[in-house]
């Protein structure tokens, strides 16, 4: 039986004070949690997005690989987007393995090889996932800070299009 282990506070035993140059917005704890949760989605996006492009076997293989890694960019710069603002406004981002893990809502991902077709299905469910997290949080955050949320805006199109470009594989036309 694994031990459980608590997950660590976000920020570390010693933080900067907003001094000097550093007298602008700062983000209220509701904000920062807000953050928080697009931030360890798109780390946990990321690790789906990989995990299937090294896994998957089966029809359109090499199309999908390449789909896939297209996701990967988008979260891997949302991510460094989301947690870059986060500092700018004095919040602390937590990239964390252990935090990512436990806060993500993210679907599991299977282990080993799976098929083109499955792999799509759960890859579209991660980035829905993602999105959904950005819509869940998007109205607190447009009313504390419209500048983040435009941010979200701009990630939400691109994975809705991901998504989109991903589920176009599996499916028939309803005619």
């Amino acid at each position: 039986m694994a031990e459980s282990v608590k997950v660590p506070q976000p920020a570390g035993t010693k933080t900067t004070g907003a001094e000097n140059a550093e007298h602008g917005f700062t983000a209220s704890p509701a904000l920062a949690k807000n953050m928080q949760s697009v931030l360890v989605d798109f780390i946990a996006l990321q690790l789906v997005g990989k995990q299937a492009h090294w896994n998957i076997v089966g029809p359109n293989f090499r199309d999908l690989h390449l789909n896939l890694d297209e996701v990967v960019a988008i979260a891997r710069t949302g991510s460094d987007s989301i947690a870059e603002r986060m500092r700018a406004l004095h919040a602390t981002a937590d990239g964390r393995p252990r935090v990512v893990a436990e806060q993500s809502s993210l679907p599991e991902f299977p282990a080993g090889e799976i098929t083109t077709h499955d792999a799509i299905d759960l890859s579209v469910r991660a980035v829905e996932a993602t999105v959904a997290t950005m819509r869940k949080v998007h109205d607190e955050v447009d009313a504390a800070d419209p500048t983040t949320a435009d941010i979200f805006h701009e990630f939400i199109s691109q994975l809705e299009q991901q998504a989109w470009f991903l589920s176009a594989e599996t499916r028939t036309p309803s005619n």
